[in-house]
C-alpha cells in the first residue's frame, strides 16, 4: 500500500486535504505532521482515529511515496528535500519552490505532464493564481494572450485561521486594520517597486504555468470582508479576434471551469455558490471596447479547495493513476 505523509494536518489547508482525500477514497497509509503544539491530537480520518506526530529531523524519511505539504515556507525548504531525497514525491503548498526553474509549478488541468518532470518535489501555485490560470489558458489556446491585468477580491481564509479570526471577532491580529467593513488593498508584505508579495506572486507564477515568460501582466489585490472564496476581476487584451458567444461556449467546455453567465436573470458568480467545490466560476463575460481585442470577465473559486487543498490532491491522484 502506498504510503503518505500529510504535513500541517492540522491547520486550515491540511484539514482540508484530509476532507478531499476522504472524498476521493485515495486509500494509502497515512500519517500525519504537524509542530509540537499539535503532538498527539487524534484526528479521525477515513474511519480511523490517527494520533498526530511532531515532524522533527528523526522521522524515518526513506518509508514515503508521497507527501502533501501545508506548513509555510520555513517548513518546506527544510523538510521538503529530506523526504524527496528519500524517494518521496512531496507537493508543496507553499511559496518556497514556486519559481525555482527545477520544480514543475501545477494546475493539473493545464500542465500536468510537467508534474511527471519532476526531481521529488512539485509545486501548488498560489491560490489566487490557479483560479486565474485555468480561464487563462482556454483564451491563450484560441485567441493568444498579449496582456493581463488582475484585480482580486481575497477572503480572510486566505490568510488561514488568524484571518478568520479578525473578522469573524472584530480583531486587528493578523491584518494591519480591521477587515470587518473595510477593503484592504494589501495582501503580504510590500516591495520597493510599491507591489506586494501576493501580486508578483501572480504576475510571475502566471507566466511560469502558461509558458509565456514575457507576458504583460500586472495586478492589485485586495483582502476583502467575505469568510471564504476569492473574486478576481480579469481584463485581457487577445492577439486575435473572438466572438463573445464562442468565448463562453469554448470557456464552459475547458476542464475546471463553469460559465455562470445570464446577467438578464442576475446570474454571475458568487462567493456563495464558490463555496465547497473545486470549479472555478467565470461570469459577467463581455467585451472590452477600449481595446481592439479586449476582454473582462469576474472569476470565483473556493481558495481553500481549488486555490490550495483540492489542486494538490488532483495532482497527487493523477500520479498514482500514471504510476498504477
Amino acid at each position: 500500500m502506498l504510503k503518505i505523509a500529510i504535513v500541517g494536518a492540522t491547520g486550515l489547508v491540511g484539514q482540508t486535504f484530509l476532507q478531499v482525500l476522504e472524498e476521493k477514497e485515495i486509500q494509502a497509509d497515512y500519517t500525519l505532521f504537524a509542530s509540537s503544539k499539535s503532538k498527539g491530537k487524534i484526528i479521525n480520518f477515513m474511519n480511523k482515529d490517527y494520533e498526530v506526530q511532531e515532524l522533527t529531523k528523526e522521522i524515518n524519511f526513506n518509508s514515503y511515496d508521497y507527501a502533501l505539504f501545508s506548513a509555510g515556507s520555513e517548513i518546506a525548504k527544510e523538510y521538503a528535500p529530506l523526504f524527496a531525497k528519500n524517494g518521496a514525491v512531496v507537493i508543496d503548498n507553499s511559496s518556497a519552490f514556486r519559481m525555482d526553474k527545477s520544480v514543475p509549478l501545477i494546475v493539473p488541468e493545464i500542465n500536468f505532464e510537467d508534474a511527471q518532470n519532476n526531481l521529488g518535489i512539485i509545486a501548488n501555485p498560489n491560490c489566487s493564481t490557479i483560479q486565474a490560470v485555468l480561464p487563462l489558458k482556454a483564451i491563450d489556446e484560441k485567441y493568444k494572450l498579449k496582456r493581463v491585468i488582475y484585480s482580486t477580491y481575497q477572503a480572510v481564509s486566505g490568510a488561514g485561521k488568524r484571518g478568520i479570526d479578525d473578522l469573524l471577532l472584530d480583531n486587528a491580529n493578523k491584518f494591519p486594520y480591521h477587515i470587518k467593513n473595510n477593503v484592504i488593498p494589501h495582501i503580504d508584505t510590500f516591495d520597493e517597486s510599491g507591489y506586494t508579495k501576493e501580486e508578483l506572486k501572480m504576475i510571475n507564477e502566471t507566466r511560469k504555468i502558461l509558458k509565456h515568460p514575457n507576458l504583460s501582466i500586472t495586478a492589485t489585490c485586495a483582502r476583502v470582508p467575505v469568510l471564504n472564496s476569492h473574486a478576481e476581476s480579469i481584463n485581457v487584451e487577445t492577439e486575435y479576434p473572438f466572438r463573445i458567444e464562442d468565448l463562453k461556449h469554448y470557456l464552459n467546455n475547458f476542464e475546471g471551469i463553469i460559465v455562470t453567465d445570464e446577467t438578464k436573470n442576475n446570474i454571475y458568480p458568487l462567493n456563495t455558490i464558490a463555496n465547497g467545490t473545486d470549479n472555478v466560476y467565470v461570469g459577467r463575460i463581455r467585451r472590452d471596447y477600449s481595446v481592439e481585442n479586449g476582454i473582462n470577465f469576474w472569476c470565483v473559486a473556493d481558495n481553500i479547495r481549488k486555490g490550495a487543498a483540492s489542486n494538490a490532491v488532483q495532482i497527487l491522484e493523477k500520479l498514482i493513476q500514471k504510476r498504477t
